[in-house]
């Protein structure tokens, strides 16, 4: 489990994470959710080590996150925006990740369903937007890791590949990992997301199973759920 206590992060005089408090449970899949600016990407950068809260602590199954950043490998993260050396080809990439982790157990099972292998020898900067989302979500599994942190993981991919990837998420929580997923595609978390974290302005608004966040605002859908968190919807 992941655990954010009182976390808080300013950038200058900019408060952009105020006083938040979430936990990230094993077999669960949590849907991160907010408008633009209202801290979900410091958030990420916090969990990944990326940067450092100012208060507050980060923990990881009730063990503080450690400076070195050695807890890291147990997290998969694949970025919106995937960027890798454009003169690497594909095999390349997974290769020398796989050269980073030295005895890792590895997991190619998304590399083979996504077709990648068809790709091995194809140079990166030559990859179109779905390739890249394929190959970056294909290393955030690749590790079998105890985390999943997925930004936008369906942005650009099809139909085919985008079941495949949720066929995959299923599975990870079935097996007990825990996945966060920061999407703007509020039809494709309904589908996934067990919990609901919606941000605004820097502050958690609301924490809890997405069965309670229905409840509260009298919906059957998260898009209108979430809509109504926007409208400034209060919940006790």
């Amino acid at each position: 489990m992941i655990s954010v206590e009182g976390v808080r992060k300013s950038y200058g005089t900019r408060a952009v994470l105020e006083g938040i408090s979430l936990s990230l449970a094993p077999g669960r899949v949590v849907a991160l959710v907010g408008p633009n600016g209202s801290g979900k990407t410091t958030l990420i950068k916090l969990l990944l080590g990326l940067a450092r809260p100012d208060a507050g602590r980060l923990l990881l199954d009730g063990v503080p996150f450690d400076a070195d950043g050695r807890y890291r490998a147990r997290i998969g993260y694949a970025p919106q925006a995937p960027r890798y050396p454009e003169h690497l080809a594909v095999g390349e990439v997974i290769e020398m990740l796989r050269a980073l982790r030295p005895g890792a157990p590895v997991d190619e099972s998304l590399v083979d369903d996504f077709g990648l292998r068809a790709e091995w020898g194809t140079p990166v900067g030559t990859l179109s937007g779905g390739w890249r989302q394929k190959l970056a979500n294909a290393c955030a599994f690749l590790f079998a890791p105890d985390v999943l942190i997925l930004d936008e993981p369906t942005a650009g991919l099809d139909p085919i590949a985008s079941g495949l990837l949720k066929s995959h998420l299923r599975a990870a929580r079935a097996a007990g990992r825990t996945v966060l997923i920061s999407s703007h595609i509020l039809v494709e978390l309904e589908e996934l997301a067990d919990d609901v974290a919606f941000l605004c302005e820097g502050h958690l608004r609301f924490a809890g199973p997405v069965e309670s966040l229905l409840k509260a605002t009298g919906t059957r859908r998260l898009e209108p759920a979430i809509a109504a968190l926007l409208r400034g919807l209060k919940i006790a």
